[in-house]
């Protein structure tokens, strides 16, 4: 499914079957997952993807030998610059992006640097596995830029922090949700999953940090006012409508404000250790791959319980 240009449906096309280069791995696309930024690419918010482009970055994929591997947003990184040679890899100048700048999922079969896959953890199903390699990546780093809360408000319950409250009640926090007004399907979803308070507007009492996961600005604001002394309030989405104004006083305090940018190796190494532990349970509606167009637009709805996925 092909993107010619933004703001157009994905094309279906017959595409000439793609050949690895050296160090890459040729994969047979076994599910891939349907993000929030592969809206932001067809929709003309993130402004520089490499055209035409098949999208999509949460991909399950089996190997000529059978093996399951998972390629996530993070495509290839130079390796030597400033950010690469100090742990830092996900902010490298010269990174390519797996369904942004390199093909990615939204097809039969694609092509992936080996040294940025990742096995995919016996007991997950192709479906159950794709929101982990970035829903899950993304909630588990911003997870951790979050300080250690005991009180942890997620606002906006989709395919990320239906993932992340899993981990982080695990961990022993208590997770507050926030949702659209209304929304009693996902706060109903969200309390099955951990959270102890799911609803819209502010949360019952104050909390220790915050991770913002849907891409409106005014949350900003409103997630500082939530957070007491010291908090830190994360904006873990690549895209984010602009942030308004805001008095200095919800700021101070040494509340921290802060964004999470792609993710390193090392995140997908340690969630994918850490998921089968707790375990992370994904819940995933399938959508043949023919219809990414009606899966993408179920996305830019909203209101549905856990991720979306692609099957061939």
């Amino acid at each position: 499914m092909l993107l010619e240009r933004p703001g157009t449906p994905l094309r279906s096309v017959e595409l000439p079957h793609p050949k690895p280069g050296p160090g890459d791995v040729l994969l047979r696309v076994r599910a891939c997952g349907v993000c929030r930024t592969d809206l932001h690419i067809v929709d003309g918010e993130l402004t520089q993807p490499r055209l035409p482009l098949v999208i999509g970055h949460q991909i399950v994929g089996e190997t000529e030998d059978g093996r399951r591997l998972g390629v996530p947003w993070l495509g290839w990184t130079d390796g030597t610059c400033r950010y690469c040679t100090t742990g830092r890899e996900n902010l490298c100048d010269e990174a390519r992006f797996t369904g942004y700048d390199l093909d990615g999922g939204y097809a039969e079969w694609a092509v992936a640097d080996k040294r940025f896959c990742f096995p995919i953890p016996e007991g997950y199903g192709d479906l159950e596995a794709a929101p982990l390699l970035c829903a899950g990546l993304i909630g588990y780093r911003s997870l951790r830029l979050a300080g250690d809360p005991e009180r942890l408000g997620l606002y906006g319950f989709g395919a990320a922090a239906h993932i992340v409250a899993q981990v982080a009640a695990w961990e022993g926090r208590r997770v507050f949700a926030v949702t659209r007004e209304g929304d009693r399907a996902v706060q109903g979803f969200a309390r099955s999953l951990g959270a102890e308070w799911a609803g819209a507007g502010a949360p019952p009492e104050e909390l220790d940090a915050a991770i913002i996961f849907a891409p409106a600005g005014e949350l900003v604001p409103a997630a500082l006012k939530a957070v007491a002394k010291g908090g830190t309030v994360v904006c873990a989405g690549i895209h984010m409508s602009d942030i308004p104004s805001f008095p200095y006083e919800i700021l101070w305090g040494e509340r921290v404000l802060r964004s999470v940018a792609n993710l390193t190796r090392r995140d997908g190494e340690e969630l994918l250790a850490l998921a089968p532990r707790v375990p992370v349970r994904t819940k995933v509606e399938a959508f043949p791959l023919e219809r990414a167009n009606d899966a993408l637009a179920k996305l830019r709805a909203g209101g549905f319980e856990g991720a979306l996925a692609l099957v061939p």
